[in-house]
This record gives structure tokens, sequence and C-alpha cells, in this order.
């Protein structure tokens, strides 16, 4: 029997919320396939950080070092800015860890009605590498004259090129075993950006000289953009910097039906230290504690982290579960056009399970 330590942070908002349902569905595979789970909950977040005066206490990177892996609901709030969030609980947890991919994908399933007119099930099937550690991320600069009329902020981005070759590597890895376009298409704005981006440039260039048998493509950002939605069949493996790839897996996820439905894992490719598995998101508290959010995001974030750890035929059932349930439409929530509650949703994978 394997057992894996894994480390819960439910966080903020609907993370509460659509945490429950993911660990009810992790729990009922847990069985079936030989599985013990040890979660260790730890209260960490915007209520910690108002009783508290930081999102996590000092220690936190220790005590989740030994853990196998992470499990995160959401982090944010609207009366905490996003820079004091994110760099209290989520930006550390990912450095500290070295996760430097962010793999995030995008699916049209069966049964979903997306926004773009004439795209059917499986036309949109993409996954964004997005680098997680370095570039606009960096959280490198400072001010000057702060608070009085000439206030300067200097934001520096971080490019490289051991942290861009990385993860443009795993990008070639994620296409060569996707096998499906056979497709990298590297996403920047060297145009602008002539220092940092052409570190990124170059190591694509070095990198793609080892994947013959992989067809690249290099486009500037804005157009990268406009081609998710005007041909978004057209890519297979996205990779990106930091702050591209974050906007990239938005556009993303709204194309293929919902950011309710999309997972990422924030992975150490190596295993050396725990990674992060979590829903796309966020907290989104115009609906929290409503019973409304969207669960499968979260759900399919655990199968990823299932995958991740090398149990595949657990991460592969509920993949099937939750597709069963969404071309059923019988159980969807109001962000896929339903009107069932983030508990019923739940519930139906966990039927679908059989």
């Amino acid at each position: 029997m394997a057992k894996y330590k894994i480390a819960v942070i439910r966080g903020d908002g609907i993370g509460i919320e659509v945490m429950e349902e993911s660990l009810k569905v992790l729990n009922a595979v847990a069985d079936r396939y030989d599985i013990t789970w040890d979660f260790v909950e730890f209260p960490w977040g915007s209520d910690y950080y108002f009783e508290h005066g930081h999102m996590m206490p000092p220690d936190a990177l220790d005590i989740l070092a030994e853990f196998n892996q992470i499990y995160l609901g959401a982090v944010g709030h609207p009366d905490i800015q996003d820079h004091l969030t994110l760099n209290g609980l989520l930006l550390p947890i990912r450095r500290r860890f070295d996760q430097y991919v962010c793999e995030r994908p995008n699916t049209l399933f069966p049964g979903i009605n997306g926004p773009l007119k004439d795209k059917e099930a499986w036309d949109i099937d993409l996954v964004v590498i997005r680098e997680n550690t370095e570039g606009e991320y960096a959280n490198v600069g400072g001010f000057q004259y702060q608070g009085f009329p000439e206030e300067i902020g200097v934001q520096v981005g971080v490019f490289t090129r051991h942290g861009s070759e990385r993860v443009i590597t795993y990008a070639f890895e994620q296409a060569r075993a996707r096998n499906k376009k056979r497709k990298v298409t590297s996403v920047t704005k060297s145009n602008a950006q002539g220092y940092g981006m052409i570190v990124w440039d170059n190591a694509f260039e070095r990198v793609a000289e080892k994947y013959p048998d992989i067809e690249t493509e290099s486009l500037l950002v804005d157009a990268a953009c406009m081609d998710f939605v005007r041909k978004p069949e057209d890519f297979d493996v996205v990779v990106a910097s930091n702050l591209f790839g974050d906007i990239l897996t938005d556009i993303g996820a709204i194309i293929t039906g919902s950011m309710g439905l999309a997972p990422s894992g924030n992975i150490d490719p190596q295993r050396r230290f725990p990674s992060m598995f979590e829903p796309v998101h966020g907290s989104a508290p115009d609906i929290m504690g409503q019973g409304i959010s969207n669960p499968l995001a979260a759900i399919t974030s655990g199968s990823m982290m299932l995958r991740f750890i090398g149990e595949t035929e657990a991460a592969d059932t509920i993949d099937t579960a939750v597709l069963q349930v969404i071309e059923k439409g019988e159980t969807l929530p109001p962000d896929l056009g339903g009107q069932s509650t983030t508990s019923q949703v739940g519930d139906a994978v966990l039927s679908a399970l059989g």
C-alpha cells in the first residue's frame, strides 16, 4: 500500500469549498487503488493574515518540506492587496521548492458550449508550460521617493540561461509524451524586451536543436493571445515566461469553457521537493459562500497530483468520471450553464467513479 503525506491549504474564498469536494474524490479512489492518504490541513491564508499579520507562520516552508506534495485551494482576499497575498504564501512556496514548471492544460470537452464559434469537442487541446520561479515575477526592483510626486518604481524581469533552458526542455519533453501535434510554441516579446527575452529566445533555439522531431514556432505574446482566440487548434505545447504564461492560461481557460475547469500543477520535475497542485480560478470572492463554485478544476488538480506521484490509474479514473459528468450535463455548476451546487457536482463525480 502506497502512503502519501499531503499538506492541504484550503486558503481563501471558494478554495475552502472546492477543496472539500476534491478531498472527497481523492478519498473515494484511495481504497480502490491501495492508496493511503495522510492529509494534514493548515489554516493559512487571508484569515490567518488578519489574525497574525502574515499569510503563514515564519517556519511554514520548513513544515511543508516534510510533505510529499502540497494541495492548495486558492489565495486572495478583496481587503488585502494581491502582492501581499501572493508574496506571503504562493510565491515563497514556488521559489523555496524550486517549482519551476507551472503546467496548465486546457481542453474543450464534449458537453461544453465554449465561447468560440465552430469549435467542437477536442478541437482545443493544449497545455501551457509557464516558467514559475523567475522572469517578471522575480520581484526584483525597488522604490525611490515613495509617496512623493517624483515616485519611482523599478521592476526587473530576471531571465537566466539555466532557468529558461530547463523549463523549455520540459516543454519539449511534454510534446513528445503527449504525442499529439508534437509541436512547441515559444511566447516571447523580444522586440520590446531586448535583453531578458533575447536570453529566452536563444535558449529556445538551443533546446529546439536537440528535438528535431518536434515542430517549433515562436510568437510574440500579442500574436499568441490573438491566435489563442482565432485558431487555438494550432497549439499543442506552449512555453512562456512567468507573466506571459499567466495571461495565456486565463485565455486558455475561458476558450475551453470556464476558469472552473482549469487545473494546474506547480512542479519540481526532479522531485527533490514537494510540488503543489491547485485550480487556476483563484479565490473568486464574488461568489464565496454561495455554494455555487465549480469544484472540477480542484478535482482534476487532484488527478494531476496523482499522475505526478505515479498513481496513473487512479488519475485516469478521476478524469474519466469528470468527463462523464460534463458530457451528461445533468449536474453542472452555474459557470457551465447548470444550476447544481458545489457539493452536488462533487457528489456527481463520486457517483461517476462507480
